[in-house]
């Protein structure tokens, strides 16, 4: 007599484990790409990519990635007076240029995060403008492409 076939596949719910003796569990965190769906994010980089075609695609996703970053981290109220590295400007312009999907990320880090472009003579942003701003950035909780910074 044949035993019957194994069930199939399944996942269920049961008793947590205890951790192993001095194991910590690293909980998991969203990262600043899931703040825009796929296809948002795809359309963004795009916007990017489109007007700066010397970027390829993986160059014009970290930029996209670290604007999200930096618009997130200014939505928590990270510090006043945050300046983005011309880099991560230019993700977020094209962020920006995006408006439905600028409206949506904002509302949905609870702010609207507003843009003051610079204009050429004024005043350099003031001394040590790229530490704090990585450092909020750091703080936030969020990763730093510190190359997008340099």
């Amino acid at each position: 007599m044949s035993s019957p076939p194994p069930p199939p596949c399944s996942a269920g719910r049961g008793e947590v484990p205890t951790p192993a003796v001095g194991a910590t569990l690293t909980p998991l965190r969203p990262t600043a790409r899931d703040l825009l769906s796929a296809d948002h994010f795809t359309i963004v980089t795009a916007t990017l990519a489109r007007r700066h075609p010397e970027l390829g695609r993986v160059a014009a996703e970290q930029r996209i990635v670290e604007a999200l970053r930096f618009v997130a981290t200014m939505a928590r109220g990270g510090a006043d007076g945050l300046v983005p590295s011309g880099p991560v400007d230019a993700g977020w312009h094209a962020l920006i240029g995006n408006t439905a999907i600028y409206a949506e990320l904002c509302a949905r880090l609870g702010t609207f995060v507003h843009h003051y472009p610079g204009v050429t003579g004024a005043e350099a942003p003031a001394p040590g403008w790229r530490e704090r701003t990585t450092a909020a950035i750091a703080a936030a909780g969020f990763d730093v492409r510190q190359e997008l910074w340099t």
